[in-house]
């Protein structure tokens, strides 16, 4: 089982800043920013390479609760990342969103 669904599944403890049934959110343990905020689905989904019609949902909702759990962590203004594959540093193979933010970014992404 990926590391993700153990944190999912209680089985590996995280510090959760937001669940329902369909999402859990948690901090990122290895943050690179005051705010650095992991929102996945509950279900087990690879990659966006994996998205199909009938686990869009999952997609749907997390993007529509990111600006609540961004709030929540006291930021209006942030960054949301995704990583598909490991060429492009995908560590986790369980669809993931970043939220990060606190912090000035500017335009620059690498």
């Amino acid at each position: 089982m990926c590391l993700f669904c153990e944190i999912i599944n209680g089985n590996i403890p995280s510090a959760k800043v937001y669940e329902d049934d369909m999402i859990l959110a948690f901090k990122d343990i290895n943050p690179v920013a005051p705010v650095h905020i992991l929102v996945t689905p509950k279900e087990h989904i690879a990659c966006v390479n994996d998205i199909t019609a009938e686990n869009s949902k999952f997609v749907s909702h997390i993007f529509e609760k990111i600006p609540e759990i961004a709030k929540s962590q006291g930021i209006e203004s942030y960054r949301v990342i995704n990583n598909c594959g490991e060429d492009a540093g995908q560590t986790v193979m369980h669809l993931h969103f970043h939220i990060i933010g606190g912090v000035e970014m500017g335009e620059k992404i690498l």
